[in-house]
């Protein structure tokens, strides 16, 4: 490479090491990554990449587009990285740095200035996101306009001594930098029951294998990011940490060994989050906890404990499987039970008709709206002829989203016009009442669906001009109001969404048009913004509602060849098995 060679390959590709790329979505913030037991390990091989040391003869821009690609090697506290600076000590980003994420290709850093052994190096892209020191990635899409200041040492060597930007010590790294030297992990929480466990995705830098157990232990010490802070509360006490600062691994045995501030947490509850958080590395099979040394076990159980322990208190439930009836509304106007490919009458009469129907996860009490949308209905119980009676009417000009049922019982819907909503939940046996804080009371929401944690939430609202889809969290005030906000976009793929469902604690299951696409078609999207994944083969007509749970087939509701019919996938189990619509009925949806 002669003196005047960019230093275009600042990172050669040496040795396989891990992989479970980071995807950092183009739009949209990261709130939670996918499904530890369905999840890509996050400790499987990748190709690592190794940092150039600067040379005596590059110039100023030289100088920057090094610094810029050995940013993204986070081995040795950013040893490399940190010859290009003329502060080196100085600077140190550390495993939690903040970064800001720009596109992968940039404009070539660009001199503007030298004068007496001075320069000034300018670079400008397109800048999509930032990740916080939690690990929280943040849609934040900009122009990227930053100067570099850079000097000469008394060897005449040219260094960087101030960088762009107020944080000093945060990095600066492109989207293809992010996804190969961080991952999305999940950390887990307790929500307000304090039995259901909700995920909490972050980006952690990897820089190899043996430190990964410890990088998520402290993170899942250091607690929830600011996106879910206030909305999950952790079993650990405060001040709690790593006794000597690592988790050990003897075999396929990892061991916990806490500080003395755990024992005034219980032992059950932390032992529920740390396998959750646990069993996303492929190494570890069991562990034990240990505090100042001191083995402890929760009640009943071995010391020993399997990571994937802890059922009872998954995200989506203890038994998310069990009772997954699909309803729907039958041509004879009638709700009933899918099987196989006829509906079999449950409620008739009026309760039968209503649309959008939403049954409750006790199946005490199925809810609806009016033809219209502008009348939301409840009637008791799931069976027979029950009559069906009003809870809310809508404001002129204002129409209802499809209701959705926390697994508390609580009913919860959005009343939505051109530029305002109203958010309103029902507890059984009491009136519906709006949510004192709501974050999107100036826009207008088309779905709303609560996850099976009670905690996150899935909306599609209007966003200059498109049908855009965003996560938002359920936040409990001391007084008892809640406050259902902090909605961020979960992936840009999609111009234009119709409906969605959470199939799982980790994907949502969409209807949407994506750029390429002329019709609006079925989707998978992790809600870590990770892309979507188209989802069978083969024509819906124009598909309208969507209904999923975990391990149940997604349902299609569409109007094809003039008729309401009900679609699945002839393999349920095969992401890219084709539809097939043998049932007249529309309106599918699971309790639960």
């Amino acid at each position: 490479m002669n003196g005047r060679t960019r230093p275009a390959l600042a990172l050669a590709a040496i040795i396989t090491v891990l992989t479970g790329c980071a995807n950092v979505p183009s739009g949209g913030r990261v709130v939670t990554g996918k499904p530890a037991e369905r999840a890509e390990r996050v400790d499987d091989p990748y190709v690592r990449l190794i940092p150039v040391k600067p040379r005596p003869e590059w110039g100023p821009d030289q100088i920057v587009t090094g610094f810029l690609a050995a940013s993204a090697s986070f081995d040795d506290d950013h040893r490399v990285a940190r010859e290009y600076l003329g502060r080196q000590k100085d600077w140190r980003p550390g495993l939690r740095p903040s970064v800001t994420v720009l596109q992968s290709r940039l404009a070539p850093p660009q001199v503007v200035k030298t004068s007496g052994g001075q320069a000034t190096v300018r670079i400008i892209g397109d800048q999509i996101g930032t990740i916080s020191t939690d690990g929280q990635y943040t849609a934040a899409a900009k122009p990227y306009d930053g100067t570099f200041q850079l000097a000469r040492t008394p060897q005449g060597l040219w260094r960087i001594t101030d960088l762009p930007g107020e944080d000093d010590s945060g990095l600066l790294l492109s989207k293809d930098d992010v996804e190969r030297a961080m991952r999305t992990v999940n950390l887990y929480f307790f929500g307000p029951d304090r039995r259901t466990l909700v995920p909490n995705g972050i980006f952690l830098p990897v820089v190899n294998r043996q430190t990964l157990p410890t990088q998520l232990v402290h993170a899942l010490l250091a607690g929830p990011t600011s996106w879910l802070n206030g909305a999950v509360e952790s079993a650990f006490p405060s001040g709690t940490r790593l006794r000597n600062g690592a988790v050990t691994i003897d075999k396929d045995v990892a061991t916990v060994d806490l500080t003395g501030q755990a024992r005034g947490g219980s032992v059950e509850r932390m032992s529920a989050q740390l396998s959750w958080t646990l069993r996303q590395l492929s190494e570890i099979k069991q562990w034990r906890l240990r505090i100042d040394g001191e083995t402890v076990a929760p009640e009943g159980m071995d010391a020993v404990q399997p990571v994937n322990a802890w059922a009872g208190n998954a995200p989506d439930g203890p038994d998310p499987q069990i009772h997954q009836d699909a309803y729907v509304v039958g041509t004879a106007g009638f709700l009933g039970t899918l099987e196989n490919s006829r509906a079999q009458p449950v409620v008739n009469g009026a309760a039968g008709r209503l649309s959008r129907p939403a049954v409750a996860p006790d199946y005490q009490e199925l809810a609806g709206l009016s033809a219209n949308g502008g009348q939301v209905l409840v009637a008791a119980p799931v069976t027979g002829t029950p009559a069906a009676r009003a809870i809310l009417t809508a404001h002129a000009g204002a129409r209802f989203t499809a209701p959705s049922w926390s697994r508390d019982g609580t009913l919860w819907v959005v009343e939505s016009k051109a530029d305002e909503s109203w958010l309103w939940l029902r507890q059984r046996g009491k009136a519906p009442v709006r949510a004192a804080h709501w974050g999107l009371g100036g826009r207008e929401v088309l779905a709303f669906r609560v996850a099976r944690d009670g905690v996150r939430v899935a909306v599609i609202v209007r966003m200059e001009g498109r049908a855009q889809v965003q996560i938002g969290r359920i936040a409990h005030a001391q007084d008892g109001s809640l406050d259902v906000g902090s909605f961020l976009p979960v992936n840009s793929e999609l111009q234009d969404a119709i409906d969605l469902a959470w199939r799982d604690y980790g994907t949502l299951a969409v209807l949407g048009r994506a750029r390429r696409d002329s019709q609006s078609l079925p989707y998978l999207m992790p809600v870590s913004g990770s892309g979507i994944m188209s989802l069978g083969v083969g024509a819906l007509g124009e598909p309208r509602t969507i209904a999923a749970a975990p391990g149940a087939p997604v349902l299609i509701g569409t109007r094809l060849s003039g008729r309401d019919q009900v679609c699945r996938q002839r393999q349920a189990g095969n992401s890219f098995s084709e539809w097939i619509c043998p049932t007249p009925a529309r309106d599918p949806g699971y309790p639960r």
